[in-house]
C-alpha cells in the first residue's frame, strides 16, 4: 500500500498545521484551513519526479566555467534593463501583477519578438486559438514561437524533451498540476512541486523559464512563500487601469539590480516601451498653475524628471486632513513639520493634498525639495517657473542636504530644456557648472529656496 501524508494549509496566509484548527493561529481567520497531500509515496515516483541518481558530484569552486556574459536577449529593452541586461541562461523568473494588468501580454510580444530563439509558450487559461487571436492584435509572427495548451506537467515534460526550446513561458504556474499529488491545481503543495520540476528543468537544461503568477487580495504571490524562494527573479507588473501606463518592478533579482524601472504603454496593438519617461511624467501646459514643481530623481540607473503636485486649501472641518499618492504619508507629514517649525509657514489648520503624477510611487528622498516647494506655491497661489527643477534632501533643521549621482540629474534637466536646477550646496565640490549650459543654483536651507523664488 502506498503511504500518503497530508497536512493542513491555511488558504488566506499558507501556513501550515499537522491538524485541522477552525481558526488559522497565524492570522486568525475562520475556516480556512484545508487538508492537502504533501508526499505522495510511491515507486514511480522517482519517475515521476525525474530525479537523478548520482549523476552529480562534487566539483572544486574553481573548477567551475561560466560564461558572465552569455545573456539571451528578449528583444524588449524594458524587460532586459529590469532583469539585469538580459535573461541569463537557465534561470527562473515569476511575472507577477493584478489581473488584466498585462502579463500575458508582455510575455506573448516577448516571445513572438525574438525571432533567433526557440520559444515554448504553455499556457493553461487560454486556448490555441484565443492566442493566435492575440498574437494577430499584436500584429507579429515568429515561426520559432510554438503553443501548448497542457497543464499536466509530467506531458509537459514529454513535449519539452521532444522540443528542446531554448526558453519556456508558463501561463500560469496556478493552472499547472503534476500527478506526484492528488490535490487540485493552484493549491500550495501543487504550485511547490510544479515549480520545482520547472526549476530542476531549468537547470538541467540551461534553457530559463518564465512563470507567470496569480496574486491575492494584498498584493503578494498566490502560493507558498517558497516559491518567490525557490526562483532566480521575482518580477512584479504594475499599474493603474485608469492610466495607459504599467511598471515593471524588480522585487528579487540574483543576476542585477532590483532598483530597475522599466516602463510601458497599454496600446490597442501590445505594450510599447517608454524610452524616455521623462517627456510623458511632466504635463504640457500653456498657462502656469500654482502649486506644481519639477523633481530630478534617479529610478535604478535611469534618471527622469517628475511632476509633483500640491493643493493646500483651507480645513472644513476640524481636523486637517493629510493624503500623498506616490509618496509616503509620513515622510509629508514630517516636511510639514519642518516648514512649521523651521520656516514658520502655518500649515497646521490647512489641508494638504499631494500626487505624484503619472501614478508612480517614488521613495528618492531627493525630491523633498520639490514636494515643499509645490506645497508652498499652492498655499501662497504664486506659480513655480516652468523652466526651474529641484533635486534634494531636507533634513529636521531645515537644511538641504546633498544627493548622490547629481551630475545625471543635471544632465537630463538640462536635456529635456530646464533652465535652471536648485541643489544643495554641499553638492557643488562634485560638480563642474562650466560642463553644464543649466543654471546650478546651489542653496542651503529652505529659507534660501524660497527667497530666490520670492514667495
Amino acid at each position: 500500500m502506498a503511504k500518503t501524508r497530508t497536512s493542513f494549509f491555511c488558504q488566506n496566509c499558507r501556513a501550515q498545521s499537522a491538524k485541522w484548527m477552525g481558526r488559522c493561529p497565524s492570522c486568525g481567520e475562520w475556516n480556512t484551513m484545508i487538508e492537502e497531500v504533501i508526499q505522495y509515496e510511491d515507486k514511480s515516483l522517482k519517475a515521476l519526479r525525474g530525479q537523478s541518481s548520482g549523476a552529480w558530484k562534487p566539483v572544486n569552486v574553481s573548477e567551475i566555467t561560466y560564461n558572465y556574459d552569455k545573456r539571451i536577449d528578449t528583444c524588449d529593452n524594458e524587460l532586459n534593463r529590469v532583469l539585469g541586461g538580459g535573461v541569463v541562461p537557465g534561470s527562473v523568473v515569476v511575472l507577477g501583477g493584478e489581473p488584466g494588468i498585462g502579463k500575458s501580454t508582455l510575455m506573448l510580444q516577448m516571445a513572438l519578438n525574438c525571432r533567433n530563439v526557440k520559444i515554448l509558450y504553455i499556457s493553461g487559461e487560454e486556448s490555441e486559438q484565443q492566442i493566435r487571436m492575440r498574437a494577430e492584435r499584436l500584429g507579429i509572427h515568429n515561426e520559432l514561437c510554438f503553443i501548448l495548451t497542457e497543464t499536466n506537467t509530467q506531458s509537459i515534460f514529454q513535449h519539452l524533451e521532444a522540443l528542446k526550446p531554448e526558453m519556456i513561458v508558463v501561463d500560469s504556474i496556478q493552472t499547472l498540476q503534476t500527478d506526484i499529488l492528488e490535490s487540485s491545481a493552484g493549491s500550495i503543495s501543487q504550485i511547490r512541486e510544479c515549480a520545482a520540476e520547472l526549476q530542476k528543468y531549468s537547470k538541467t537544461s540551461n534553457a530559463p523559464v518564465f512563470l507567470i503568477g496569480h496574486i491575492t487580495k494584498d498584493g503578494s504571490l498566490a502560493g507558498p512563500k517558497i516559491l518567490e524562494h525557490m526562483v532566480d527573479t521575482v518580477v512584479n507588473f504594475e499599474g493603474d487601469r485608469n492610466h495607459g501606463y504599467r511598471i515593471l518592478r524588480a522585487a528579487k533579482n540574483r543576476f542585477g539590480s532590483t532598483s530597475e524601472l522599466g516602463i510601458y504603454e497599454m496600446q490597442d496593438s501590445g505594450l510599447r516601451e517608454v524610452s524616455n519617461p521623462s517627456e510623458i511624467l511632466i504635463s504640457q501646459r500653456d498657462e502656469e498653475i500654482s502649486g506644481i514643481a519639477i523633481a530630478a530623481t534617479i529610478e535604478g540607473l535611469r534618471p527622469m524628471l517628475i511632476e509633483t503636485q500640491a493643493l493646500v486649501s483651507s480645513a472644513a472641518y476640524g481636523t486637517p486632513q493629510r493624503s500623498s499618492t506616490g509618496f509616503e504619508t509620513r515622510r509629508l507629514n514630517m516636511l510639514l513639520a519642518v516648514l512649521e517649525k523651521r520656516c514658520g509657514f502655518r500649515l497646521g489648520v490647512k489641508d494638504v493634498f499631494l500626487n505624484i503624477a503619472g501614478g508612480l510611487k517614488v521613495d528618492d528622498p531627493a525630491i523633498d525639495l520639490a514636494v515643499v516647494v509645490s506645497v508652498l506655491s499652492s498655499n501662497a497661489d504664486i506659480p513655480v517657473d516652468t523652466k526651474s527643477c529641484f533635486a534634494g534632501e531636507v533634513g529636521l533643521s531645515g537644511e538641504i542636504r546633498a544627493i548622490t549621482r547629481v551630475d545625471q540629474r543635471i544632465t537630463e534637466a538640462e536635456k529635456l530644456g530646464f533652465e535652471r536646477i536648485f541643489i544643495s550646496k554641499y553638492n557643488l565640490k562634485g560638480v563642474d557648472p562650466k560642463k553644464f549650459s543649466i543654471k546650478i543654483i546651489p542653496v542651503k536651507t529652505v529659507l534660501q529656496v524660497f527667497e530666490k523664488l520670492a514667495f
